[in-house]
């Protein structure tokens, strides 16, 4: 399985005959430096993990010009809909959407959810959600979304065992690297942690340093890929 960085909290997994995007925010990600065309070349699925812009990012057109199948919560597939996507499919929290090479399932988490629209309507997006993935080719992958920690976590690793994790970390509008590293070492057994959702925005924390930190004798499991540059899992 291969996995490609793109910054803030968007990802390109290769599995399979499968090409998925999460939250795909890479016009305007002042981290993405590379061609949208090519981040995006194959795409067959993305999944949103909430409504705010920088994880819609640019999934409505990645969606029209390729076909590919978008999963989110109900408002968001209705939302999409609106947007003319037509290949959007929903499931509610804790609901599991299978495809052949993969199955994501969306977990809670504690956040909000919204879009601002272009004439300054902000329109409700449902429950903020963590995306949990089953793969045929690889570990399963837990991507956090934006929330802060929540004791039900232990609930995720009881029912899903997640040893891949994409975790934010960079405070503001998420959980800080401190309260991150108590989430992953008290709740979960991963085996690699991709840090997320820092260094984007003046107001978050520049780098995933406080996160590593924190983790203290399991710094070594904290993965922090060059963006754009793929690796294998």
């Amino acid at each position: 399985m291969k996995i490609t960085y793109f910054g803030h909290s968007a990802f390109r997994i290769e599995t399979g005959s499968s090409v998925i995007l999460i939250d795909p925010f890479l016009n305007g990600n002042p981290h993405f430096e590379g061609d949208v065309g090519e981040a995006t070349k194959g795409v067959t699925h993305i999944a949103i993990s909430h409504g705010h812009a920088d994880h819609v990012g640019d999934a409505i057109e990645i969606a029209k010009e390729t076909g590919c199948q978008v999963v989110a919560n109900y408002e968001i597939y209705t939302w999409l809909g609106q947007k003319g996507v037509e290949t959007a499919a929903f499931a509610g929290t804790g609901g599991t959407v299978a495809f052949d090479d993969f199955s994501v399932t969306l977990t809670q988490a504690f956040h909000s959810s919204s879009y601002t629209e272009e004439d300054g309507r902000i329109v409700y997006l449902g429950m903020p959600n963590g995306l949990v993935f089953h793969f045929k080719d690889g570990p399963t992958l837990y991507h956090m979304g934006d929330t802060d920690i929540f004791s039900d976590m232990a609930l995720i690793e009881e029912l899903h065992q997640p040893k891949l994790a994409m975790v934010p970390v960079g405070d503001r509008f998420t959980m800080g690297g401190a309260v991150a590293a108590v989430a992953c070492r008290r709740y979960f057994n991963f085996d690699k942690i991709i840090p997320i959702h820092w260094g984007t925005m003046p107001i978050l924390d520049p780098s995933p340093d406080k996160f590593k930190a924190a983790m203290e004798g399991e710094a070594g499991k904290v993965l922090v890929p060059a963006i754009g540059e793929a690796f294998e899992v």
